[in-house]
């Protein structure tokens, strides 16, 4: 109106810029990359505009995405290729490009896949999920780095039950994760029936899941229980005494902050991805793919657990050493420190961007 103190200025009306991130799998994969692209999707919305998108190409409607965070280095080469061709590059990277690299891409594929090479050369910004992930980066590429903790909510420590250990190990039957060791660990444990494994994954190798019917009738301690809802498996996890982790090759696997925030320990392989997550002086490490090594540590916690000894005065349980270092991490995986960070990361990509953050429409006359 005439007489409104806007009437000769200029308003300007805030919009917020628009973040796309690019994952290789959706919600109907129910699997790490999706969990991590919805969190992310989460805390970044009350700073941007963020869809998720499996794939990415340049047209009118994506015009106006001032930045790309891409999860999967190979998985996601052609979206990284084609913002890089549309936004253009330089000695850096391309503008607006963040890669967040994964256990496939740091322990496998860097090293002899070109084009996730190539992924690594057109980021601008590289996240890795935990502090051991730079190891495998050269210099110049670690210059341009971010460790980022994934996260997840806190769940109360339940009391476990006295007379049983309660094993749980969760993971897609897919040979990454290598779940026949914990299938050949059930074998060597079948006549500890004070141990009971449950294991949690959908059939994605069909030879993995027959021998988990196999084990399952060799074994009576033993369960397959395929896959099943995020809010199953957390509760399982909350209720066991201890989480196996067997994997061969993980970025950093969000079953074990699940369990390390619900009080639940964890028993791990011996891999980079692991002790980046858990710590290099844990003592919950078995070898690689040795069921041998992994049965013995499962007997000695359940000996702590069902048949406790006296112990000399400062000295603890193995498990009770798994439990206390495990809720020392557990800070580390706190939802507000990786808000906190991603935003910081993605702000900083923004403003490198030649749009402006944010975006201003002036409208005179308002």
């Amino acid at each position: 109106t005439p007489n409104s103190p806007l009437s000769n200025e200029v308003a300007v009306v805030l919009i917020k810029p628009s973040v796309v991130i690019v994952s290789p799998a959706l919600a109907d994969s129910n699997n790490g990359n999706w969990q991590t692209a919805r969190r992310w999707q989460l805390f970044l919305s009350g700073h941007f505009n963020v869809r998720i998108v499996k794939h990415w190409e340049s047209n009118l409607a994506t015009q106006n995405d001032v930045a790309m965070i891409a999860l999967h280095a190979r998985r996601s080469a052609d979206s990284i290729a084609a913002w890089a061709q549309s936004r253009g590059t330089d000695a850096q990277g391309s503008l607006g490009l963040i890669l967040a690299l994964t256990g496939t891409d740091l322990y496998r594929d860097i090293d002899t896949d070109e084009t996730a090479q190539k992924s690594l050369e057109l980021a601008r910004h590289l996240i890795v999920l935990q502090e051991k992930g730079t190891e495998k980066l050269g210099e110049a590429l670690q210059e341009k780095t971010s460790v980022i903790f994934q996260s997840t909510s806190s769940r109360k420590t339940l009391e476990k039950a006295k007379r049983r250990l309660k094993v749980v190990m969760v993971g897609h039957l897919r040979d990454e994760k290598m779940p026949q060791t914990l299938m050949e660990a059930a074998v060597l444990l079948r006549t500890y029936p004070d141990i009971f494994i449950d294991h949690i994954g959908g059939p994605l190798d069909p030879e993995l899941a027959q021998a988990a019917e196999e084990t399952m009738q060799a074994c009576p301690n033993y369960r397959w229980l395929g896959n099943q809802p995020h809010s199953t498996t957390r509760a399982r996890i909350q209720r066991a005494h201890v989480l196996v982790h067997a994997s061969k090759m993980e970025g950093g696997a969000h079953v074990i902050m699940e369990a390390v925030c619900s009080g639940t320990p964890v028993v791990a392989s011996y891999i980079d991805g692991n002790i980046g997550m858990l710590g290099a002086g844990y003592p919950g490490y078995f070898p690689l793919g040795n069921a041998h090594a992994l049965a013995n540590v499962l007997t000695q916690l359940q000996e702590d657990i069902v048949n406790p000894k006296p112990l000399p005065p400062g000295k603890s349980s193995l498990y009770a050493k798994l439990k206390n270092q495990c809720a020392e991490r557990a800070k580390l995986f706190a939802p507000e420190n990786e808000q906190n960070q991603l935003i910081a990361l993605v702000q900083r990509a923004v403003q490198y961007n030649n749009k402006l953050n944010p975006q201003e429409v002036n409208h005179a006359n308002i």
